[in-house]
């Protein structure tokens, strides 16, 4: 028998359902090209910045290409705990610890915790299923955004942790953070926040959104970062109180057993703090240029969110369309992405589209242009296209 039939199998029925994914490189004149990338998480347009490509290449001259190691044997330096220091700084938390993703800062502070539940809003990012999952203790998972059900998940539960998306990552939506954090209080738990999707983007010169809620620097507050977003980078960050740091190093597997963040990429991350902080407007631009995106779909009938930072969805609802409909986009030389399940749930994929802070008026008409060919073609989302899909 093939071993491998098994898998082919499960390929096939992946193509069918529409769920097939497809590796596409760019091409090295990819932003010369003329084709507008709204797929990207660039979200203030800084990933070829010549300011950030210099941070990058000094820190290769100093400090080499690789970090040699694990942090806690030779990959650590001086650039690391600089970058680390200002990340503590510009978010106004006390403390931070940079790993080499942001995928493995959420492995490592719900398992690191040791929690003895956990409360995991349902739209979290895979990267906060996956640490649940390998945090080995009770999970309850509550609907969307809901404050009510985690107030009564957390009754009567010791050593619990709250974890939450700031911008959930296919929504764009923002969680109610200071009501959750109010009954995170009152039950003696912490609240992790993903600001994947918030920091540069979102509150006052993009700090994040917990600094906009008036939660940073609270003992019970952690938030997760990372550096491949706005700050247009690599890796990922754990901030909070110094006891969270040190349990961190002690106890984080994907920490401890993990090389440790490239100089280039540290460099180039210290690099886009610096024009953050001379440059804050550029928060409140991305997040500008997302309504006005948002405003397109919502003029032509296509169903969208209010967004909360720069993500901005399209739905599509049935897979196969959804597909059709970013093959539509790239017609027009626009670049969207296209997710659909399990990335969604079933009838709701989509086109996602992310705003760029420095989006132009010519760019938003090429947008308007390509998202009526899917209106033409595809029609506007309904609850019939989610149900056929289910069936």
């Amino acid at each position: 028998m093939d071993p491998l039939e098994r898998l082919t199998a499960a390929t096939r029925e992946r193509t069918a359902a529409g769920l097939r994914r497809t590796l596409r490189p760019r091409e090295p004149g990819h932003f010369q090209s003329g084709t507008l990338d709204l797929a990207s998480n660039d979200y203030l347009g800084l990933s070829r910045d010549p300011r950030l490509a210099e941070g990058a290449i000094e820190a290769v001259r100093t400090w080499g290409t690789g970090s040699t190691g694990s942090r806690l044997v030779t990959g650590t330096t001086g650039l690391h705990t600089a970058l680390e220091a200002r990340l503590a700084e510009f978010t106004c938390m006390p403390d931070a610890l940079v790993f080499s993703s942001g995928y493995l800062a959420n492995l490592g502070v719900l398992t690191a915790l040791r929690p003895g539940l956990i409360v995991s809003d349902q739209g979290n990012h895979a990267s906060l299923i996956d640490g649940c999952r390998l945090a080995r203790c009770p999970v309850v998972v509550t609907p969307h955004r809901d404050v009510a059900a985690v107030d009564a998940a957390l009754d009567g539960a010791r050593d619990a942790v709250v974890v939450t998306d700031a911008v959930f990552s296919v929504d764009g939506d923002l969680a109610p953070l200071r009501e959750l954090h109010a009954v995170v209080r009152s039950r003696g738990a912490l609240l992790v926040i993903d600001e994947a999707h918030a920091l540069g983007v979102v509150g006052p010169g993009g700090r994040g959104a917990a600094y906009a809620a008036g939660l940073a620097g609270e003992p019970d507050v952690i938030l997760t970062v990372t550096l491949s977003k706005s700050l247009a980078s690599q890796g990922g960050a754990v901030l909070g109180a110094p006891q969270v740091i040190e349990t961190m190093v002690d106890t984080a597997r994907s920490f401890v057993f993990d090389t440790g963040l490239a100089p280039a990429s540290a460099g180039a991350a210290a690099a886009a703090l610096d024009v953050l902080a001379a440059e804050p407007a550029l928060a409140e631009r991305a997040r500008d240029r997302a309504r006005r995106l948002a405003g397109i779909a919502d003029a032509l009938g296509l169903e969208t969110t209010s967004p909360a930072a720069a993500v901005v969805p399209v739905i599509i609802g049935d897979p196969h369309d959804a597909v059709r409909a970013a093959e539509i986009c790239s017609g027009y030389d626009v670049r969207v992405g296209c997710f659909r399940p399990p990335s969604v749930p079933y009838g709701r994929a989509c086109l996602r589209l992310t705003a760029r802070a420095s989006l132009d008026e010519a760019e938003l008409t090429t947008v308007t242009r390509a998202l009526t060919g899917v209106k033409e073609q595809i029609g506007p989302y309904s609850a019939r296209n989610a149900e056929a899909t289910r069936r």
